[in-house]
Protein backbone atom coordinates (compact mmCIF):
# COMPACT_ATOMS: atom_id res chain seq x y z
CA UNK A 1 0.00 0.00 0.00
CA UNK A 2 1.35 3.74 -1.00
CA UNK A 3 1.70 5.68 1.85
CA UNK A 4 -0.48 9.68 1.44
CA UNK A 5 2.05 12.14 1.66
CA UNK A 6 1.25 14.58 4.07
CA UNK A 7 0.25 18.51 2.61
CA UNK A 8 3.16 20.32 3.68
CA UNK A 9 1.25 23.71 2.25
CA UNK A 10 -1.25 23.79 4.87
CA UNK A 11 0.81 24.54 7.51
CA UNK A 12 2.48 27.03 5.39
CA UNK A 13 -0.95 28.39 4.53
CA UNK A 14 -2.14 28.46 8.03
CA UNK A 15 1.06 29.98 9.18
CA UNK A 16 0.37 33.17 6.12
CA UNK A 17 -3.90 33.44 7.97
CA UNK A 18 -2.17 33.47 11.12
CA UNK A 19 0.67 36.28 9.68
CA UNK A 20 -1.85 38.64 8.23
CA UNK A 21 -3.06 41.88 10.15
CA UNK A 22 -6.77 42.17 11.19
CA UNK A 23 -9.13 44.20 9.48
CA UNK A 24 -9.90 46.95 11.60
CA UNK A 25 -13.72 47.84 12.45
CA UNK A 26 -14.61 51.19 11.36
CA UNK A 27 -14.93 53.53 13.60
CA UNK A 28 -18.06 55.31 14.26
CA UNK A 29 -16.72 58.88 13.19
CA UNK A 30 -15.54 57.12 10.07
CA UNK A 31 -18.58 55.81 9.63
CA UNK A 32 -20.19 59.68 9.68
CA UNK A 33 -17.16 60.80 7.50
CA UNK A 34 -18.36 58.15 4.86
CA UNK A 35 -21.90 58.82 4.95
CA UNK A 36 -21.04 62.58 4.51
CA UNK A 37 -19.33 61.70 1.25
CA UNK A 38 -21.89 59.71 0.21
CA UNK A 39 -24.62 62.61 0.61
CA UNK A 40 -22.32 64.98 -0.50
CA UNK A 41 -21.35 62.80 -3.74
CA UNK A 42 -25.63 62.41 -4.34
CA UNK A 43 -26.11 66.03 -4.20
CA UNK A 44 -23.08 67.99 -5.65
CA UNK A 45 -22.88 65.53 -9.04
CA UNK A 46 -26.53 65.77 -10.19
CA UNK A 47 -26.17 70.07 -9.70
CA UNK A 48 -22.78 69.87 -11.41
CA UNK A 49 -24.47 67.95 -14.22
CA UNK A 50 -27.16 70.27 -14.35
CA UNK A 51 -24.93 73.46 -14.50
CA UNK A 52 -23.17 71.71 -17.67
CA UNK A 53 -26.55 71.08 -19.50
CA UNK A 54 -27.14 74.53 -19.00
CA UNK A 55 -23.62 76.07 -19.89
CA UNK A 56 -24.14 74.30 -23.38
CA UNK A 57 -27.30 74.97 -23.88
CA UNK A 58 -26.74 79.06 -23.01
CA UNK A 59 -23.49 79.30 -24.30
CA UNK A 60 -24.45 79.95 -27.83
CA UNK A 61 -26.25 82.64 -26.56
CA UNK A 62 -24.04 83.76 -24.69
CA UNK A 63 -21.71 84.02 -27.41
CA UNK A 64 -23.88 85.16 -29.69
CA UNK A 65 -24.44 88.60 -27.20
CA UNK A 66 -20.86 89.05 -26.94
CA UNK A 67 -20.40 89.14 -30.56
CA UNK A 68 -23.41 91.51 -30.78
CA UNK A 69 -21.63 93.42 -28.04
CA UNK A 70 -17.84 93.50 -30.22
CA UNK A 71 -20.22 94.05 -33.48
CA UNK A 72 -22.17 97.13 -31.97
CA UNK A 73 -18.39 98.87 -30.29
CA UNK A 74 -16.85 98.24 -33.78
CA UNK A 75 -19.72 100.04 -35.65
CA UNK A 76 -19.62 102.99 -33.41
CA UNK A 77 -16.29 103.12 -33.50
CA UNK A 78 -16.24 102.70 -37.47
CA UNK A 79 -14.06 105.52 -39.15
CA UNK A 80 -13.31 105.09 -43.02
CA UNK A 81 -10.05 105.83 -43.81
CA UNK A 82 -11.17 108.27 -46.95
CA UNK A 83 -11.84 111.31 -45.57
CA UNK A 84 -12.32 110.33 -41.68
CA UNK A 85 -16.00 109.93 -41.81
CA UNK A 86 -17.33 108.08 -39.00
CA UNK A 87 -20.28 105.67 -38.68
CA UNK A 88 -23.45 106.50 -37.20
CA UNK A 89 -21.63 108.97 -34.89
CA UNK A 90 -23.29 110.19 -31.34
CA UNK A 91 -23.08 113.58 -29.79
CA UNK A 92 -24.24 114.31 -25.98
CA UNK A 93 -24.46 117.40 -24.42
CA UNK A 94 -26.59 119.71 -21.81
CA UNK A 95 -27.57 123.41 -22.02
CA UNK A 96 -26.69 126.29 -19.49
CA UNK A 97 -29.22 124.70 -17.32
CA UNK A 98 -27.88 121.38 -17.82
CA UNK A 99 -30.69 119.62 -19.57
CA UNK A 100 -29.59 116.69 -21.99
CA UNK A 101 -29.55 116.60 -25.78
CA UNK A 102 -28.39 114.10 -28.32
CA UNK A 103 -27.60 114.64 -31.97
CA UNK A 104 -27.26 112.15 -34.01
CA UNK A 105 -26.25 111.15 -37.86
CA UNK A 106 -26.30 108.27 -40.55
CA UNK A 107 -23.01 109.50 -41.40
CA UNK A 108 -20.36 112.51 -40.51
CA UNK A 109 -16.73 114.12 -41.41
CA UNK A 110 -15.18 116.32 -39.65
CA UNK A 111 -14.39 118.91 -41.92
CA UNK A 112 -13.01 121.82 -39.92
CA UNK A 113 -11.96 122.63 -35.99
CA UNK A 114 -15.59 123.03 -35.14
CA UNK A 115 -17.72 122.16 -38.35
CA UNK A 116 -19.02 118.00 -38.77
CA UNK A 117 -21.03 117.44 -42.32
CA UNK A 118 -23.55 114.75 -41.62
CA UNK A 119 -26.26 113.06 -43.70
CA UNK A 120 -29.37 111.83 -42.31
CA UNK A 121 -29.00 114.33 -39.28
CA UNK A 122 -30.93 114.16 -35.80
CA UNK A 123 -31.13 116.70 -32.99
CA UNK A 124 -32.99 115.68 -29.63
CA UNK A 125 -33.58 117.92 -27.14
CA UNK A 126 -35.37 117.07 -23.77
CA UNK A 127 -37.05 119.00 -21.33
CA UNK A 128 -37.28 118.62 -17.46
CA UNK A 129 -40.48 117.61 -17.69
CA UNK A 130 -40.24 114.91 -20.06
CA UNK A 131 -41.52 116.93 -23.10
CA UNK A 132 -39.15 116.94 -26.24
CA UNK A 133 -38.66 118.85 -29.48
CA UNK A 134 -37.07 116.64 -32.19
CA UNK A 135 -35.54 117.67 -35.55
CA UNK A 136 -34.53 116.00 -38.65
CA UNK A 137 -33.44 116.37 -42.36
CA UNK A 138 -31.79 114.92 -45.22
CA UNK A 139 -28.33 117.26 -44.84
CA UNK A 140 -26.85 118.99 -41.67
CA UNK A 141 -23.88 120.82 -40.31
CA UNK A 142 -23.10 120.01 -36.99
CA UNK A 143 -21.02 122.83 -34.89
CA UNK A 144 -20.17 121.17 -31.36
CA UNK A 145 -18.76 123.57 -29.74
CA UNK A 146 -21.44 126.14 -30.37
CA UNK A 147 -23.99 123.25 -30.52
CA UNK A 148 -25.85 124.53 -33.43
CA UNK A 149 -27.41 122.16 -35.95
CA UNK A 150 -27.77 123.25 -39.45
CA UNK A 151 -30.65 121.64 -41.02
CA UNK A 152 -31.07 121.46 -44.71
CA UNK A 153 -33.66 119.31 -47.16
CA UNK A 154 -36.66 117.96 -45.80
CA UNK A 155 -36.67 119.24 -42.75
CA UNK A 156 -39.07 118.24 -39.91
CA UNK A 157 -39.44 119.02 -36.90
CA UNK A 158 -41.76 117.00 -34.25
CA UNK A 159 -42.36 118.41 -30.86
CA UNK A 160 -44.23 115.76 -28.46
CA UNK A 161 -48.13 117.93 -28.31
CA UNK A 162 -48.25 116.21 -32.31
CA UNK A 163 -46.64 119.35 -33.88
CA UNK A 164 -45.38 119.09 -36.95
CA UNK A 165 -43.51 121.64 -38.81
CA UNK A 166 -42.08 120.91 -42.09
CA UNK A 167 -39.77 123.21 -44.27
CA UNK A 168 -36.38 123.25 -45.81
CA UNK A 169 -33.72 124.55 -43.59
CA UNK A 170 -34.23 125.12 -40.55
CA UNK A 171 -31.17 125.91 -37.57
CA UNK A 172 -31.36 124.11 -33.86
CA UNK A 173 -29.86 125.59 -31.39
CA UNK A 174 -29.03 122.40 -28.96
CA UNK A 175 -28.06 124.78 -26.00
CA UNK A 176 -30.39 127.87 -25.84
CA UNK A 177 -33.07 124.67 -26.62
CA UNK A 178 -34.43 126.08 -29.53
CA UNK A 179 -35.58 126.59 -33.29
CA UNK A 180 -35.58 129.13 -35.54
CA UNK A 181 -36.54 129.03 -39.60
CA UNK A 182 -36.68 131.90 -41.87
CA UNK A 183 -37.87 129.70 -45.44
CA UNK A 184 -41.57 128.48 -45.82
CA UNK A 185 -42.91 126.73 -43.60
CA UNK A 186 -46.31 124.58 -43.33
CA UNK A 187 -47.05 123.43 -39.38
CA UNK A 188 -49.63 121.12 -38.46
CA UNK A 189 -51.26 120.30 -34.96
CA UNK A 190 -53.88 120.87 -31.73
CA UNK A 191 -54.20 123.81 -33.15
CA UNK A 192 -55.19 123.21 -36.57
CA UNK A 193 -53.10 123.89 -39.70
CA UNK A 194 -50.50 126.71 -40.26
CA UNK A 195 -48.56 128.12 -43.91
CA UNK A 196 -45.84 130.74 -43.49
CA UNK A 197 -42.94 132.45 -44.01
CA UNK A 198 -41.21 131.66 -41.24
CA UNK A 199 -40.92 130.39 -37.44
CA UNK A 200 -39.50 130.38 -34.14
CA UNK A 201 -39.08 127.67 -31.08
CA UNK A 202 -38.44 129.30 -28.25
CA UNK A 203 -38.42 127.58 -24.23
CA UNK A 204 -37.52 124.07 -25.34
CA UNK A 205 -39.83 124.68 -28.05
CA UNK A 206 -43.25 125.04 -25.73
CA UNK A 207 -43.08 128.17 -27.30
CA UNK A 208 -44.02 128.46 -31.62
CA UNK A 209 -44.17 131.65 -33.25
CA UNK A 210 -44.37 132.38 -37.03
CA UNK A 211 -43.34 134.94 -39.54
CA UNK A 212 -46.56 136.23 -41.98
CA UNK A 213 -47.99 136.64 -44.37
CA UNK A 214 -49.21 133.34 -44.05
CA UNK A 215 -52.64 131.20 -43.82
CA UNK A 216 -54.29 129.69 -40.75
CA UNK A 217 -56.81 127.20 -40.76
CA UNK A 218 -57.87 126.91 -36.54
CA UNK A 219 -58.50 123.38 -34.65
CA UNK A 220 -62.16 124.20 -33.16
CA UNK A 221 -61.15 124.89 -29.38
CA UNK A 222 -57.58 124.68 -30.45
CA UNK A 223 -54.87 127.26 -29.16
CA UNK A 224 -54.28 129.91 -32.17
CA UNK A 225 -49.50 130.29 -32.57
CA UNK A 226 -48.83 133.25 -32.18
CA UNK A 227 -47.27 135.90 -34.59
CA UNK A 228 -43.84 138.00 -33.69
CA UNK A 229 -44.58 140.64 -30.93
CA UNK A 230 -47.92 139.36 -29.95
Amino acid sequence: MAAVPLRPSAPRDRDRLIAAPARRAPTPGGIAWRRRMVWMVKIVLPIGATLLLASMALWPELAGDAERARVSFRRAATVAAEGGQMIDPRYHGVDAQGRPYVVTAATARQVGDDRTDMTAPKGDITMDSGAWLWGEARNGVYMQKLGVLDLSGDVTLYRDDGTVLQTESATMDMKAAAATGNQKVHAEGPFGTLDAQGFAATDRGDVLQFTGPGRLVLQPGGPAPKEPGK
